[in-house]
């Protein structure tokens, strides 16, 4: 599919990035004030790992890989053919595992330091089951970005995670959460 969708900082800035047919990926715009935010928050200075779950097109890690060079991505989706092709062609390594988030939760979640959350819009609970199985097993200072559609109410969230920010540009939604 012919997209407007690139990597926008880092060492392969401008890059464009496919997508899957059935994509709804979080633009360009949206996911640089995301990153925005992120530097306020997150310490990079240390190898970290970063979780794109529900990857998509993987445009969400692949940020990450271009930004940091000490960020160790993982991808997950049950579709990870253009999360392939997209990685081969900055020729970076990462792990892309295809299979269900919520099936390699206690996997990566447990392990993880950054965690992007963005399933299908159509299905809200999933995010809520998700960051539900997440509260039991992440570990104290994981930072979870949701994305979610904007139409939806803020959902309430359990005692285990500060809420760091939530900002709507345009349909798209993020809610920050920090594990305490």
């Amino acid at each position: 599919m012919k997209s407007n969708l690139q990597i926008i900082s880092g060492k392969y800035r401008g890059k464009k990035l496919f997508l899957p047919n059935d994509a709804r990926p979080t633009q360009n715009l949206a996911r640089g004030a995301l990153f925005n935010m992120l530097n306020e928050i997150l310490n990079v200075s240390q190898p970290f790992a970063v979780w794109d779950a529900f990857a998509g097109s993987g445009a969400f890690g692949l940020e990450c890989t271009s930004r940091y060079d000490n960020a160790n991505v993982v991808f997950t989706d049950l579709n990870v053919d253009t999360i392939k092709k997209n990685l081969g062609s900055i020729n970076a390594t990462a792990t892309i595992e295809k299979s269900d988030a919520l099936s390699v939760i206690k996997t990566y979640g447990a392990t993880s330091d950054l965690i992007f959350l963005d399933p299908p819009y159509s299905d809200f609970g999933l995010g809520l089951l998700f960051v539900k199985k997440l509260s039991k097993i992440a570990k104290s200072g994981a930072v979870i970005i949701w994305e979610y559609e904007s139409s939806q109410e803020k959902p309430k969230i359990d005692d285990n995670w500060d809420v760091l920010k939530d900002k709507t540009y345009g349909r798209a939604r993020f809610l920050l959460l920090r594990k305490k």
